[in-house]
């Protein structure tokens, strides 16, 4: 049994985080009032298939991440201040 079977049977706690991740992005660009994901892209700098593929949960790079939070004109511990427990 290959590593990434093993990951869909028992769950995959990277995958999860991920996911909490991608949600927070969207919640906070929604309630920022950006309501189309490739403008709100494109109007930051950040390709807007790249982005589109973090919201959906793909892996971010931390320097990637924090371009995001400073796009979304929040802090750092205000980004992880819900969603995460």
């Amino acid at each position: 049994m290959k590593l990434n079977e093993i990951n869909d049977l028992i769950g995959d706690p990277g995958k999860d985080e991920l996911l909490k991740l991608a949600n927070r992005m969207k919640i906070l660009r929604l309630r920022a009032g950006h309501l189309n994901y490739e403008k709100f892209a494109l109007g930051n700098g950040i390709a807007r298939a790249q982005y589109r593929s973090y919201e959906l949960g793909a892996n971010i790079t931390y320097a990637n991440l924090l371009r995001v939070i400073r796009a979304l004109n929040v802090s750092t511990s205000e980004f992880f201040r819900e969603g995460f427990d």
